[in-house]
């Protein structure tokens, strides 16, 4: 952190040179009155949130629908026959699975044989809830990964949902941890099993061994029987990276190990391990992203146009092969082109199989799923026969035989789950049953044009043939290029829709909707066109007669948190409610607070006066006021949110409060980023939601 006539330097620069002082100002720990706030576990903000909670619990829980949304969402997250979606190793499908009778969830395995059957039998393998009762620990589980003799497995375990994580070895075989076996305190490690007695991770050695973002900043290999003090180093990156990190790809009895080094949230370098144990630089631009290993190939997918040596221009967007044999240190040698996609198209995700490459496709925000083949020095691809109209998934892929999981949705059609036995002929095996009526119910595809002209999609969910404006619930995100794509939701279709609401979902520039492009186009300085194009949503929606500027609430957390409070400070008069979740809102802080740093590629650097004076002009926390009338808005964070945390969202509230705005303020103790560690918490969080929509919005009809 910057010492404070560092800060105050920065301050005087920004009020001289770009006239944005106030912003700065109210920024500086000398200026902000709540600064206080940002002590998460201190003694008088936690005061703080406990008087907060009861004002808004006991608000929002008076509501005789409160009890109703909770008890459906409870029972639906709860229900049994949801489809266990699973991943595949070698003849296995492991599954995490939450219900009633294990709250904190068990990790679990069947055969891809049994796993076809409409009630598989499971082998479980720890349960997470024996466990923390067993060792009083709250522990919330983050995933485990397995060697690939699939005797030991690496476990992480968090105390309380968030990314900070204990890693602890695994034994399959008598489903117990090893005593002595690898292991690796509380921290935001990274960690992977090269084979039963190998490891390489990351994490916090102590003073300098994490970036600046707070991830581990070296990469060591680790042998069974070593004290974790005698691992070697094999690279070292700088505390201005993001994060340096290891995997190990695997094809088949192919394997490939890299170490990734990211200056930035969107640039990457990778290293290959030599046999002495050095990390050798990989002739790739920043902007490839590493999508797997494929007969020899090693997958990417490409950020920023790339010309190769002596060959042609490759555009952004696109899904390329290098041939291991063929490359060298200085040349990347033959660069071949899977998949290109048009410019309303994008590649959503890639997973490799053992005999193919699976991508998942956009095209205008629906999906598809292709599969590329690699045979006599060429690449092929076949559509695979699923749904259209709605969003395409792949589950699963096998790296060691010729399975797929692929899933199909849309917003008025429940999860479906497929199986492909590598002949591209998927196959129903699990559909999740409806949860609501969708019969009376259509879905609408618009356009909205946004303040430099350019037209911005979205999904219109509502009642068949309804006239006249409805309470609406506006939902986006807009940002690190994630797509937001149509999504069977038992919440929005049972708790709104079906009682006379509306739900839309925006695709506004920032996310991946149409590839890289979509997203450049609102980085950095650029950032206000993603609040350019949700205000035309909405302005649009109004237009329409779908609502009116009372009836409309906007919904979004973590970036989506920063966009719906920035648009609610910038255009308040198009907006009846706001609910703000694990969001970003300080943003001439943002660095200073959580892994803040590591978004500075996504947003700028508030420490240089230039992205400050921009950031400054939309940054929420500096730019809300005391003499402007905002919609009622109600924050939703989390104690143990140790990503974002939940310090922008007290501030925010204690400044709204303080000016005399509407606002309601609730922090979960648990959950992490999710702000929820079990289905009762889900339950509570989005039953107080709705609750609070319909209350402000004026939602009426009875369930």
């Amino acid at each position: 952190m910057r010492c404070a006539a560092a800060l105050i330097f920065a301050v005087f620069v920004l009020s001289t040179a770009f006239g944005a002082a106030t912003a700065a100002e109210k920024s500086s720990p000398m200026q902000d009155p709540y600064i206080w706030l940002e002590d998460i576990h201190g003694e008088r903000p936690l005061a703080w949130v406990k008087d907060q909670n009861a004002k808004s619990l006991g608000q929002l829980k008076a509501d005789p629908a409160y009890q109703k949304n909770y008890d459906f969402i409870l029972k639906v997250l709860d229900a049994k026959d949801r489809i266990p979606y699973g991943g595949l190793d070698h003849g296995f499908v492991y599954n995490y699975w939450q219900d009633a009778e294990h709250p904190k969830g068990v990790w679990r395995r069947t055969t891809i044989a049994d796993y076809a059957k409409a009630a598989p039998t499971w082998d479980v393998l720890i349960d997470l809830d024996k466990l923390a009762a067993d060792e009083k620990e709250n522990w919330v589980w983050k995933g485990s990964s397995c060697a690939p003799s699939e005797k030991r497995c690496l476990v992480q375990l968090s105390r309380g949902g968030g990314d900070a994580v204990v890693v602890r070895e695994f034994d399959l075989a008598t489903k117990a941890f090893v005593k002595d076996g690898f292991f690796l305190k509380e921290a935001k490690s990274d960690v992977t099993l090269v084979d039963d007695d190998t490891v390489l991770f990351g994490t916090d050695f102590g003073a300098g061994s994490m970036t600046s973002s707070g991830y581990p900043r070296i990469v060591k290999i680790w042998h069974r029987g070593e004290k974790i003090e005698a691992a070697k180093t094999l690279l070292e990156g700088k505390d201005s990276d993001v994060s340096v990190a290891a995997t190990e790809l695997r094809n088949g009895n192919e394997a490939k190990t890299l170490i990734i080094r990211a200056p930035s949230f969107f640039e990457t370098e990778y290293y290959s391990v030599t046999p002495d144990g050095t990390g050798l630089k990989l002739p790739f631009p920043l902007g490839a992203q590493l999508q797997g290993l494929f007969k020899g190939h090693l997958l990417f997918t490409l950020r920023e146009d790339w010309t190769p040596p002596g060959q042609a221009k490759i555009g952004k967007g696109a899904l390329v092969a290098l041939e291991l044999a063929q490359m060298g240190t200085d040349n990347p040698g033959l660069v071949t082109t899977i998949y290109a996609p048009g410019p309303r198209a994008s590649i959503e995700s890639v997973a490799t199989g053992r005999d193919a490459v699976y991508v998942s496709i956009l095209n205008n925000v629906i999906g598809e799923v292709r599969a590329f083949r690699f045979a006599n020095g060429k690449w092929a691809d076949n559509k695979l026969p699923l749904p259209d109209g709605g969003s395409a998934h792949i589950i699963s892929t096998n790296d060691y035989g010729p399975e797929v999981y692929l899933s199909f949705e849309s917003f008025l059609k429940p999860s479906t789950l497929y199986f492909d036995d590598g002949k591209d002929a998927p196959k129903e095996i699990k559909s999740l049953p409806p949860r609501f009526d969708a019969a009376s119910l259509e879905t609408l595809q618009y356009e909205a044009t946004s303040q430099d002209g350019t037209k911005v999609p979205y999904f219109v969910v509502r009642a068949k043939g309804a006239t006249g404006p409805a309470p609406t619930i506006l939902y986006g995100y807009g940002g690190f290029e994630i797509s937001e794509t149509p999504s069977y939701s038992a919440n929005f279709g049972a708790l709104w829709v079906k009682k006379g609401g509306v739900f839309v979902l925006a695709n506004i520039r920032g996310g991946g909707e149409f590839g890289p492009g979509w997203h450049e186009a609102a980085l950095k300085e650029n950032r206000q066109k993603a609040f350019d194009d949700f205000a035309a949503i909405a302005a649009d929606l109004i237009a329409k007669k779908i609502t009116t500027a009372k009836q409309l609430g906007i919904v979004g957390g973590s970036n989506g948190g920063l966009l719906v409070s920035t648009v609610m400070t910038q255009h308040p008069e198009l907006l009846g409610a706001v609910v703000c979740q694990v969001p970003l809102i300080d943003m001439i802080r943002y660095t200073h607070i959580g892994a803040g740093a590591s978004w500075i590629g996504e947003y700028g650097d508030p420490s240089d006066p230039k992205a400050a004076a921009y950031i400054g002009k939309y940054s929420p926390y500096q730019n809300v006021a005391k003499d402007k009338s905002y919609p009622p808005v109600f924050f939703v964070t989390a104690t143990s949110d140790d990503r974002v945390t939940p310090v922008h969202a007290r501030k925010m509230a204690a400044r709204m409060e303080e000016q005399g705005h509407d606002v309601l303020f609730y922090e979960n103790t648990d959950g992490g980023h999710a702000a929820a560690a079990n289905h009762k918490q889900s339950a509570e969080l989005w039953g107080l939601t709705f609750v609070y929509l319909a209350e402000k919005l004026g939602l009426k009809a009875a369930p």
